[in-house]
Protein backbone atom coordinates (compact mmCIF):
# COMPACT_ATOMS: atom_id res chain seq x y z
CA UNK A 1 0.00 0.00 0.00
CA UNK A 2 1.38 3.37 -1.06
CA UNK A 3 1.89 6.13 1.50
CA UNK A 4 -0.70 8.80 0.70
CA UNK A 5 0.85 11.58 2.78
CA UNK A 6 2.18 14.46 0.72
CA UNK A 7 4.01 17.49 2.00
CA UNK A 8 2.35 20.87 1.72
CA UNK A 9 5.50 22.03 -0.08
CA UNK A 10 5.05 19.39 -2.79
CA UNK A 11 1.35 20.13 -3.31
CA UNK A 12 2.01 23.88 -3.31
CA UNK A 13 4.82 23.46 -5.85
CA UNK A 14 2.56 21.42 -8.13
CA UNK A 15 -0.31 23.90 -7.89
CA UNK A 16 2.02 26.86 -8.44
CA UNK A 17 3.93 25.43 -11.41
CA UNK A 18 1.03 23.71 -13.20
CA UNK A 19 -0.60 25.76 -15.94
CA UNK A 20 -2.61 23.28 -18.00
CA UNK A 21 -4.65 20.35 -16.71
CA UNK A 22 -6.20 17.52 -18.74
CA UNK A 23 -9.22 16.44 -16.66
CA UNK A 24 -10.14 12.86 -17.51
CA UNK A 25 -13.72 12.12 -16.56
CA UNK A 26 -14.96 15.71 -16.73
CA UNK A 27 -18.75 15.87 -16.66
CA UNK A 28 -21.10 18.37 -18.29
CA UNK A 29 -23.51 17.95 -15.36
CA UNK A 30 -23.20 20.91 -13.02
CA UNK A 31 -23.89 18.78 -9.94
CA UNK A 32 -20.97 16.42 -10.54
CA UNK A 33 -17.74 17.00 -8.56
CA UNK A 34 -15.63 17.03 -11.75
CA UNK A 35 -17.70 19.89 -13.15
CA UNK A 36 -17.33 21.88 -9.95
CA UNK A 37 -13.58 21.30 -9.80
CA UNK A 38 -13.22 22.22 -13.49
CA UNK A 39 -15.11 25.48 -12.89
CA UNK A 40 -13.07 26.29 -9.79
CA UNK A 41 -9.71 25.63 -11.45
CA UNK A 42 -10.71 27.71 -14.49
CA UNK A 43 -11.51 30.52 -12.05
CA UNK A 44 -7.97 30.24 -10.69
CA UNK A 45 -6.54 30.86 -14.18
CA UNK A 46 -5.59 27.28 -14.98
CA UNK A 47 -6.26 26.06 -18.49
CA UNK A 48 -8.40 22.96 -17.99
CA UNK A 49 -9.05 20.57 -20.87
CA UNK A 50 -12.04 18.27 -20.33
CA UNK A 51 -11.59 14.66 -21.48
CA UNK A 52 -14.76 12.58 -21.86
CA UNK A 53 -15.29 10.17 -24.79
CA UNK A 54 -19.06 10.59 -24.54
CA UNK A 55 -18.86 14.35 -25.01
CA UNK A 56 -16.24 14.69 -27.80
CA UNK A 57 -16.50 17.96 -29.70
CA UNK A 58 -19.01 19.46 -27.25
CA UNK A 59 -18.14 22.04 -24.63
CA UNK A 60 -18.08 21.88 -20.86
CA UNK A 61 -17.91 25.34 -19.30
CA UNK A 62 -16.91 26.75 -22.70
CA UNK A 63 -13.96 24.32 -22.96
CA UNK A 64 -13.80 21.93 -25.92
CA UNK A 65 -14.06 18.29 -24.85
CA UNK A 66 -11.62 15.67 -26.16
CA UNK A 67 -12.10 11.92 -26.20
CA UNK A 68 -8.67 10.93 -24.90
CA UNK A 69 -5.24 12.29 -24.03
CA UNK A 70 -3.95 11.53 -27.54
CA UNK A 71 -6.35 13.91 -29.21
CA UNK A 72 -5.57 16.98 -27.09
CA UNK A 73 -3.62 19.47 -29.19
CA UNK A 74 -0.56 20.95 -27.56
CA UNK A 75 0.97 20.29 -24.19
CA UNK A 76 -0.41 19.95 -20.69
CA UNK A 77 1.31 19.62 -17.32
CA UNK A 78 -1.10 17.50 -15.31
CA UNK A 79 -3.51 14.62 -15.87
CA UNK A 80 -6.29 14.88 -13.28
CA UNK A 81 -8.17 11.57 -13.07
CA UNK A 82 -11.88 11.60 -12.17
CA UNK A 83 -12.39 7.90 -12.86
CA UNK A 84 -12.37 4.72 -10.82
CA UNK A 85 -9.16 3.36 -9.34
CA UNK A 86 -9.20 0.49 -11.88
CA UNK A 87 -9.75 2.87 -14.80
CA UNK A 88 -6.81 4.99 -13.64
CA UNK A 89 -4.34 2.27 -14.74
CA UNK A 90 -4.84 2.57 -18.51
CA UNK A 91 -5.04 6.37 -18.23
CA UNK A 92 -1.69 6.45 -16.46
CA UNK A 93 -0.20 4.07 -19.04
CA UNK A 94 -1.27 6.46 -21.81
CA UNK A 95 0.09 9.47 -19.89
CA UNK A 96 3.45 7.72 -19.53
CA UNK A 97 3.48 7.00 -23.26
CA UNK A 98 2.71 10.66 -24.06
CA UNK A 99 4.74 12.35 -21.31
CA UNK A 100 7.57 13.64 -23.52
CA UNK A 101 5.36 14.58 -26.46
CA UNK A 102 2.74 16.35 -24.32
CA UNK A 103 4.97 17.64 -21.50
CA UNK A 104 3.13 15.72 -18.79
CA UNK A 105 4.76 16.00 -15.35
CA UNK A 106 1.99 15.20 -12.87
CA UNK A 107 -0.53 12.40 -12.41
CA UNK A 108 -3.24 13.48 -9.97
CA UNK A 109 -5.86 10.95 -8.89
CA UNK A 110 -8.95 12.45 -7.29
CA UNK A 111 -10.47 11.71 -3.89
CA UNK A 112 -11.14 7.99 -3.55
CA UNK A 113 -8.93 7.12 -6.52
CA UNK A 114 -5.84 5.05 -5.71
CA UNK A 115 -3.98 2.70 -8.01
CA UNK A 116 -0.66 1.70 -6.48
CA UNK A 117 0.54 -0.23 -9.53
CA UNK A 118 -0.14 2.68 -11.87
CA UNK A 119 1.49 5.09 -9.42
CA UNK A 120 4.64 2.96 -9.26
CA UNK A 121 4.84 2.87 -13.09
CA UNK A 122 4.36 6.63 -13.30
CA UNK A 123 7.01 7.32 -10.67
CA UNK A 124 9.43 4.97 -12.45
CA UNK A 125 8.79 7.00 -15.63
CA UNK A 126 9.74 10.20 -13.80
CA UNK A 127 6.25 11.56 -13.14
CA UNK A 128 5.08 13.02 -9.84
CA UNK A 129 2.01 11.21 -8.50
CA UNK A 130 -0.67 12.40 -6.10
CA UNK A 131 -3.50 10.03 -5.14
CA UNK A 132 -6.73 10.42 -3.18
CA UNK A 133 -6.59 14.22 -3.16
CA UNK A 134 -8.53 17.02 -4.88
CA UNK A 135 -6.61 19.96 -6.38
CA UNK A 136 -9.54 22.27 -5.62
CA UNK A 137 -9.53 21.36 -1.94
CA UNK A 138 -5.74 21.52 -1.73
CA UNK A 139 -5.67 24.91 -3.50
CA UNK A 140 -8.21 26.33 -1.07
CA UNK A 141 -6.38 24.89 1.92
CA UNK A 142 -2.89 25.99 0.92
CA UNK A 143 -3.76 29.41 -0.50
CA UNK A 144 -5.93 30.46 2.45
CA UNK A 145 -9.27 30.27 0.70
CA UNK A 146 -10.79 27.67 2.98
CA UNK A 147 -11.82 28.46 6.51
CA UNK A 148 -12.89 25.85 9.02
CA UNK A 149 -15.87 27.91 10.13
CA UNK A 150 -19.00 25.96 9.26
CA UNK A 151 -17.12 23.03 7.74
CA UNK A 152 -18.54 19.62 8.65
CA UNK A 153 -20.90 21.06 11.25
CA UNK A 154 -23.96 19.39 9.78
CA UNK A 155 -25.65 22.79 9.51
CA UNK A 156 -25.41 22.70 5.73
CA UNK A 157 -26.32 19.36 4.23
CA UNK A 158 -27.56 17.84 1.02
CA UNK A 159 -29.83 15.60 3.06
CA UNK A 160 -33.39 16.64 3.75
CA UNK A 161 -34.01 17.53 7.36
CA UNK A 162 -36.23 15.24 9.37
CA UNK A 163 -39.79 16.49 9.47
CA UNK A 164 -41.43 17.26 12.78
CA UNK A 165 -44.60 15.48 13.73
Amino acid sequence: MTDLSYSDELICKILTETQTIAMVGASPKWERPSNFVLKYMLGKDYKVIPVNPGQVGKEILKQTVYGDLDSIPGKFDMVDIFRSSAAAGPIVDKAIELKDEKGIKIIWMQLGVQNDEAAAKAKAAGLTVIMDRCPKIEYGRLFNELGWCGVNTGVISSKRPATRR
